[in-house]
């Protein structure tokens, strides 16, 4: 994974192979999705794609200064991984960039676009677009603070702030009064208030040639793109004008969509990730999982659409939803549920 940049615009099959800083980094990453990329997440995500960058959910400021949990927690084995901060205050911001760096997270990014009602309570998510110089400070005050890559999440728009000029302009203000370098653009604006979150993830239409022409106006500027991508081949598309793709509910909805990320958009040399392979390669984790006290079922969740496509792979997920939530729950769950998609 280092080398030389490669240029990306060749063609829509041009594979980035050896490609340095953010744009290795960031070339195709999981979501951040609340309730869903947590720890368990992660770890059965790394053992379907090894360069993938994986995210937390979002955790507040709030949460990681004054909560009693550990909410930085991660294994080491999900290198590389970045945490998504919530919140709006840049010197609480860059606490929780200082604490993530010494945790030892490859990345820090910033929530400038969920659009929850709870989250604009708060002063954070989507709502931040409207307030650039704001955005600025808090990128400044963490890359003060921490010597990792500060990137931000964000949408093309906010309610009725939703021109092509609206977002030059907030990424041109955010970028030159930080030296933010790196941006991921869900294609969608967010609407603040009408919608729910959900709605606010199908509703808005997406406009990627929106975010392929801010690409080309700011091309110092390494840029991802998210929203609605379900397949690889639209990532490579996207790839041939951008430096790189986030997918988030197919890769969490279709897992398998991760075990061809390392053959088909890094190194052809790579082998695609066998999914039988995948989780019995869970089971030392889950059993050290096990005996601290975790629940079954909180891991195994994460796992259900993994045979998506493969004969008895609903027998698979019935099974697990069925049984690793009973009490004393443990591996021979898993691998009796593994016996519906074995074929001999």
């Amino acid at each position: 994974m280092h080398g030389n940049t490669t240029n990306t615009n060749n063609s829509e099959n041009t594979l980035l192979q050896g490609i340095t800083g953010y744009k290795n980094l960031n070339r195709f990453s999981v979501a951040p999705m609340l309730d869903w990329t947590d720890r368990h997440c992660r770890y059965f995500h790394r053992i379907l794609t090894k360069n993938s960058l994986l995210y937390t959910e979002m955790v507040t400021t709030g949460a990681i200064i004054h909560g009693k949990g550990d909410y930085l927690a991660y294994s080491s084995e999900e290198h590389p991984v970045a945490l998504q901060l919530g919140g709006s205050d840049p010197m609480a911001l860059a606490t929780c960039a200082k604490l993530a760096q010494e945790r030892g997270y490859d990345e820090v990014n910033l929530n400038v676009g969920c659009p929850s009602d709870r989250v604009q309570n708060g002063r954070f998510g989507a709502c931040l677009m409207g307030d650039a110089n704001l955005v600025a400070d808090c990128v400044k005050a963490m890359q003060d603070s921490a010597s990792i890559p500060i990137t931000v999440k964000t949408r093309i728009g906010i309610d009725e702030q939703d021109s092509y000029q609206f977002l030059c302009d907030f990424i041109d203000t955010v970028s030159t009064k930080s030296e933010c370098e790196m941006f991921i653009i869900h294609a969608r604006k967010a609407w603040l208030s009408g919608l729910s979150p959900k709605e606010n993830r199908e509703v808005p239409p997406l406009d990627y040639p929106r975010v392929y022409q801010l690409k080309r106006d700011f091309p110092q500027l390494t840029m991802a793109i998210n929203g609605g991508i379900k397949t690889l081949e639209e990532a490579k598309h996207h790839l041939a004008h951008l430096d790189g793709v986030m997918i988030g509910r197919e890769a969490y909805q279709n897992p398998t969509i991760l075990t061809h990320v390392d053959h088909q958009l890094f190194d052809p040399q790579l082998p695609v990730t066998d999914p039988i392979d995948a989780v019995r390669k869970m089971y030392p984790y889950i059993e050290a999982e096990l005996s601290k006290g975790a629940y079954l079922g909180h891991i195994t969740r994460h796992m259900l659409g993994i045979f998506q496509g493969i004969p008895g792979a609903r027998q698979w997920r019935r099974y697990l939803s069925e049984n690793a939530h009973k009490a004393g729950a443990d591996l021979a769950v898993v691998e009796q549920a593994l016996q519906f998609v074995i074929r001999d």
